[in-house]
């Protein structure tokens, strides 16, 4: 890590009420008395004080902005940092920020000031990840997982995983040193027990990770349908709002349409699709292309049907191109006469039928429901904590692969210096984690998704 100062704008691009700039590093004071024009400035720690700032050229005051200064060690990063909460006019703020790049500051790198937090201890590495997760929660639910880990809940847990694993490789460690003939039987019985009952507990936390996943990123759901069986009336009727235009004419909707709401506490992306058919427009032939790339990237798809109408060779061919994914059937227009479930029958599926109606909003609710359903059940651990990122996932099935191995060397009475390798190797693991030995490549790869300024 660098012994630069840095300086980064920490509130959002835009006007604003006000705009936060922060700096961190060990001429944090110093740069702020060259701003401020005030040799004596010498702030308590965490109190706020109104200053003039001034232009690096002329010194003109740019702007009355309040000034706090947090003290190392006791501040976000662990070093001194000072933070001008200005006026939030982005000519005015990149004015600030260009006068202190002038007086010897560096511009911070994305995620540099949470990084810095965690090189000198203020957190570990899965409460700066938290930090990324909680600016990026799209839900309440993604906010709640996000500040529970942030509040070091992940790291609570792992914590007498940890500890009961470093008193095996004790034991054994001790056997290779002090204990010439091999291990009693109920020691070796008691062991077992203990690295299976340890392997269940990570894989019970790693199998939260699908929700959890879900909480994060959410899920995609493709209306698809041939024209006019009404898939952008329904995509309101899911979206509470008139989002896509609708009209009887068939072949409206001639390009993808998306927006993201909240079910359950899970963002659904929803796709309302271009109609399938035989086009003879170029562009109504490219949003038909975009259906069908919609259909394959899509977790599930809702297949729309007209039910007062027996089934068409088009939704014969939908049905098919969608049944590679998961999928549910919406038989939309129960309000009319002629609607029969029986038409959805004759498509010959196992997937769920919902009766609908775009018009009257009949039944969206229980679309709302059914789509969710094979998403909700997955499995929550204690408390509804659960992994939500990928690499915790994949480091906590490779610690339940390395105590699974351990577990079957000692049934199998192999060396102890094997069994304990591979404990090594769990812990190993389980550190990398909580960052206490992640590789610095990977440290990087992961501070790159930060926002600059945190």
């Amino acid at each position: 890590m660098s012994a630069d100062t840095i300086v980064a704008l920490s509130t959002p691009p835009g006007r604003g009420a006000i705009g936060v700039i922060r700096i961190s590093g060990k001429d944090s004071l110093v740069l702020t008395r060259s701003l401020t024009l005030d040799p004596e400035f010498s702030p308590e720690p965490n109190r706020v004080y109104l200053k003039a700032i001034h232009h690096r050229d002329n010194g003109e005051v740019i702007d009355r902005a309040l000034v706090t200064y947090f003290k190392s060690p006791h501040s976000y990063t662990g070093e001194d940092v000072v933070e001008f909460s200005c006026h939030g006019s982005p000519p005015l703020l990149l004015s600030v920020i260009d006068s202190l790049l002038f007086l010897g500051a560096r511009a911070a790198n994305p995620g540099e000031f949470t990084m810095r937090a965690l090189i000198n201890g203020r957190i570990n590495l899965t409460q700066a990840e938290a930090v990324r997760d909680l600016i990026d929660a799209q839900t309440h639910a993604a906010v709640r997982q996000a500040t529970q880990q942030l509040g070091g809940e992940l790291s609570a847990r792992l914590q007498p995983i940890k500890d009961s694993l470093i008193e095996i490789i004790v034991l054994l460690e001790s056997s290779l040193e002090f204990v010439e003939d091999d291990l009693p039987s109920d020691v070796l019985h008691d062991l077992s027990k203990n690295l299976s009952r340890l392997s269940d507990e990570v894989k019970e936390m790693a199998d939260t990770f699908r929700r959890g996943r879900l909480l994060k990123e959410g899920i995609r759901i493709a209306l698809v349908g041939r024209p006019n069986v009404g898939k952008s009336s329904i995509f309101n009727g899911l979206l509470s709002a008139d989002r896509a235009i609708v009209t009887d004419v068939p072949g409206t909707t001639r390009d993808t349409l998306s927006e993201v709401v909240n079910i359950e506490g899970i963002p659904i992306l929803i796709t309302d699709t271009a109609g399938v058919r035989t086009a003879t427009d170029k562009i109504e032939k490219l949003g038909i292309e975009r259906t069908r790339r919609a259909i394959s990237d899509a977790d599930l798809v809702i297949v729309v049907l007209d039910g007062s109408q027996p089934l068409a060779t088009e939704d014969h061919l939908i049905i098919k191109e969608a049944s590679d994914n998961l999928f549910v059937i919406a038989l939309n227009k129960n309000d009319l006469e002629g609607f029969r479930i029986e038409n959805a029958r004759g498509a010959k599926v196992n997937s769920a039928i919902i009766s609908v109606s775009a018009k009257t909003r009949d039944g969206i609710e229980r679309l709302r429901t059914t789509i969710i359903e094979p998403f909700s059940s997955a499995k929550t651990y204690e408390d509804n904590f659960v992994i939500t990122n990928a690499r915790h996932y994949e480091l906590l099935r490779r610690i339940g692969e390395a105590l699974d191995e351990s577990e079957r060397l000692l049934q199998q009475k192999i060396s102890e210096e094997l069994i304990a390798a591979k404990l090594y190797q769990a812990l190993k693991f389980l550190d990398e984690i909580t960052g206490e030995t992640t590789p610095g490549d990977v440290l990087s790869q992961i501070f790159s998704t930060f926002c600059i300024g945190k």
